[in-house]
Formats: C-alpha cells, sequence, structure tokens
C-alpha cells in the first residue's frame, strides 16, 4: 500500500509536471484521430508532435534539451524518419553556426572585449536605461540587416550581460531589467533582419521565386526602398512595447556605467591577445560575408572557434563549461521538425487549407490574400525555419494574384515575426541560453510584438 508520504510525493510529482502530462495527452488524442484528408500518415504524425513540443517549450515544465530528446525520439518511434534520417536533419550548419556562434561569444567575453564594446555603445546611448533600450534595438536591428540575426545577437548579448552583472552580481534578480535588454537585442535582431536582401536566406528565397515567375527583379537597393522605412518605424514601437512589458528596476544604469569605466581603465590599452581576438572576429565576419555561400555560416564559425584555440585564445575547458549545449540541441530539434513538416508535406497541407478555411469567413479577396500571405507565414515560422516557412508559403501566396509584389514582400517580411517560442529563431535561442529569460516572457512580449508588426505591415503595404 502507498504510505502517506509516497502519495504526497506522487501528488507533488504530478503537479509539477501537469502540463507535460496534459501535452502528452492532447499529443495522444491528435494521433489517434483519423488522418485528415490530404494528409499523409507522416504528416499527420509530425503534426503531433509539433503540438507536443510546443506545449513543452511554452510551459517549460521538463528540461530544454529533453523537448529536443523526445522531438528526435518520436519522430522515429512515429517512422516519420529512420535514426539516421533523423540524426541527419538535426545537425546541420544552422546548427554548427548557433554553435559556433556561442563559443565565439564565449571566447570574446574571456578577453573583456564585452567591456569595451559596451563602454562604446554606452558612450553612444548614455546612462539612461531607455536610451540604452532604443540603442540596443537599433544597433541590432541595423547590423541584422546587413550581417545576419544571428551574428548580431551572438555579438550583443555580451554586452548587455556585462551591463547587467555590474548593475548586479546576480542578474537573475533583476527579473524586468533582464528580459528587458536581453529582448532588446533578440527583437531588434530579428526585425533588422528584413532592411535588406542580406538579412535573412528568406529574403532571396522571395527575390528568386520573383525572378522565376516572371514578375519582377528587385535590385538590393529597391528592397531597402520598401523594407527600410518599416524598419525605422518599428524600432521606437518596440522599444515601447518592452519597456512597459518590463519596466524596469532601475530607470538609470549610472551605477553600471561607472563601473564599467573603472573596469576598462583599469584594463589599460588593448593587449596583443585583445588585438588578436578582434582580428580573429574580423575574419570570421569578412568569412560570413564572402565565403559563407560556398562553405556555408556554420563551418566559418568553427574556423574561427579552432583560431581562437589554436593562438591560445581560450582553452577547450572555458569553451565546454561556458557554452549552452541545452540550447544547440533544442535548436537542432526544432530545424529538424521543421524539414520533416516540409518533406512530409504537414507544411504545404496546413498552409492550403488555412486558405480554404478563410475562404469561407470573408469574401474580400485582397483582404483574404494579404491575411493568408502575413499571418500564415508569422505563424509558421514561429514553428519551422524562416527560411522553409517561405520556400513552402511563397508559391502558394504568389500564385493567388492581386499585386504580387505587395503579396510577396508582405511574406517575407513577415518570417521575420518570430519572437513568440524560444524556438521561432535563433535569436531567441540565443538570448535563451544565458539562462536569465524564461519561455512565458516570450509570450509577455511576443504576441504585441507580433501584433505591432503586423499593424504597421498593413499600413505600409497599403501606403507604400
Amino acid at each position: 500500500m502507498l504510505t502517506n508520504r509516497s502519495l504526497n510525493t506522487i501528488i507533488f510529482w504530478l503537479s509539477q509536471k501537469r502540463w507535460f502530462i496534459f501535452a502528452l495527452i492532447i499529443g495522444a488524442v491528435f494521433y489517434l484521430l483519423p488522418t485528415p484528408e490530404g494528409l499523409t500518415t507522416e504528416g499527420h504524425h509530425i503534426l503531433v508532435i509539433v503540438v507536443i513540443a510546443i506545449f513543452l517549450i511554452i510551459f517549460e515544465p521538463i528540461p530544454l534539451p529533453a523537448i529536443a530528446f523526445i522531438v528526435l525520439i518520436l519522430e522515429v518511434l512515429f517512422s516519420i524518419a529512420s535514426p539516421n534520417d533523423a540524426a541527419k536533419s538535426f545537425f546541420s550548419d544552422a546548427v554548427f553556426f548557433i554553435m559556433g556562434s556561442l563559443m565565439l561569444a564565449v571566447a570574446i567575453v574571456s578577453q573583456g572585449l564585452d567591456k569595451r564594446l559596451a563602454l562604446g555603445i554606452v558612450r553612444i546611448t548614455g546612462n539612461k536605461t531607455w536610451k540604452l533600450v532604443l540603442g540596443f534595438l537599433g544597433i541590432s536591428a541595423i547590423l541584422s540587416s546587413f550581417i545576419g540575426e544571428h551574428t548580431v545577437t551572438a555579438m550583443m548579448m555580451p554586452v548587455s550581460l556585462t551591463l547587467l552583472h555590474y548593475t548586479k552580481a546576480d542578474p537573475k534578480q533583476l527579473k524586468r531589467l533582464t528580459p528587458l535588454l536581453l529582448f532588446s537585442i533578440a527583437y531588434g535582431s530579428a526585425m533588422g533582419s528584413i532592411g535588406t536582401p542580406s538579412g535573412g536566406g528568406r529574403n532571396v528565397i522571395m527575390l528568386d521565386y520573383w525572378r522565376e515567375f516572371g514578375i519582377a527583379n528587385i535590385t538590393y537597393l529597391k528592397w531597402m526602398s520598401y523594407a527600410y522605412p518599416m524598419l525605422l518605424v518599428e524600432i521606437p514601437l518596440a522599444a515601447l512595447i518592452l519597456w512597459f512589458t518590463f519596466k524596469p528596476e532601475h530607470t538609470t544604469m549610472d551605477t553600471a556605467v561607472r563601473k564599467l569605466k573603472v573596469d576598462v581603465a583599469k584594463a589599460g590599452k588593448m593587449t596583443s591577445k585583445e588585438i588578436s581576438a578582434i582580428g580573429i572576429f574580423i575574419i570570421v565576419f569578412l568569412g560570413w560575408v564572402f565565403l559563407s555561400p560556398k562553405i556555408g555560416l556554420g563551418i566559418v564559425a568553427l574556423i574561427g572557434v579552432v583560431l581562437y584555440l589554436l593562438f591560445g585564445l581560450i582553452n577547450w575547458e572555458s569553451l565546454n563549461r561556458n557554452t549552452n549545449w541545452g540550447v544547440i540541441l533544442l535548436f537542432g530539434a526544432a530545424i529538424s521538425m521543421g524539414i520533416q513538416m516540409k518533406d512530409t508535406g504537414a507544411a504545404l497541407w496546413v498552409a492550403e487549407n488555412a486558405i480554404v478555411f478563410l475562404e469561407k469567413i470573408t469574401p474580400n479577396i485582397e483582404l483574404l490574400r494579404w491575411f493568408v500571405s502575413v499571418f500564415l507565414t508569422g505563424i509558421l515560422t514561429n514553428l519551422l525555419s524562416n527560411a522553409a516557412t517561405v520556400a513552402v508559403i511563397g508559391p502558394i501566396v504568389l500564385n493567388m494574384g492581386g499585386d504580387q509584389i505587395i503579396i510577396g514582400f508582405s511574406t517575407a517580411i513577415a518570417s521575420a515575426f518570430a519572437y513568440l517560442t524560444v524556438v521561432a529563431s535563433p535569436t531567441c535561442m540565443i538570448i535563451h541560453s544565458s539562462g536569465l529569460v524564461k519561455s512565458k516572457d516570450y509570450l509577455r512580449a511576443g504576441w504585441k510584438m507580433f501584433l505591432m508588426s503586423v499593424i504597421v505591415l498593413f499600413i505600409f503595404s497599403q501606403i507604400w
């Protein structure tokens, strides 16, 4: 018989893991339902996994790495992929990029370069918190429009962590200031990716679709003339949303700035190691710009890691200890889910059925086209990679009629609205690796960011 102590232990475990149990029950219900018409059995099963994963990621009843393992285990148990195919879909250049970027950030911090970069930003923005938030958002957005959101987030996160550590020894005690600064970097980087064709792979995919379908040949500068005004409007609006969502404990960061200036002054002039570290990062940056089309972003990042190790700027023990391997595992699982959704036809099935459903709601064809291109893209981009989303949705929306330039831009831009979950984008994954933001924080700010972005996009699609 169960003792009272054993019963209490079971009740406590059930209360702590209620969302895990709920996710499994919901998944079981979806699994037992008949496979919808037009959807393959494998496609049905991958959608079950997506539903389970969404609940687990949002409520986080178990550690994120365990969620990654569950996704891969279910892909094999549900016969969606063989063990080798699941492993192949898990490890990709994108996963190597996240791993390399996190390691590069660790190497930069180990040399104290984050402090010097933080001081440079503070000299531009001043020590008022709202100016720092606006500065982080603006700098991250502008940089990411040219060099990629993943790179900017990995580079800027150590800067914000430096200021937070100077404000409080344990940044976890700063319940609002910490997510405020980290989300200003992540969301700024995600927003900025719409600014130019080089801001993200999905922009290039849409450009290719326009050319292949004989619609238009949009130049680099033409894209900027369409997208950049919207980006500049979004930056202050995003700052307001984040400020009122995470109203900080400190409205000024003069203490942190003062400590930062003292520490940088004590460090004196840059050492040869610091100069070498900067030189290697510049090499990596140039590799991302010029070599990544041939050898991939991930391989370039790993080359940088090897160079830091080779020149003794950091040792493997430090990299291993300070790299968040759990985030890398979860990102790999998210990539795997996206690939399986695309390969099984589940993503296409969702897109087509959404269009059929919306046709029953509104007779306004123009509004329907825009709604599908934006909302469907925005939702899917929080589940798949943004490039995979545009690759799947692009041909559908471009064949719906109407102004194909507006529809195409709306689709590509909406794929940047990845604000809602930890796995929505690499930028969200990278700041989560700090261990200082929770899954529910993404929803607190994300739905407001999503709504604001949709409204701004609608206005610009009508007048610009």
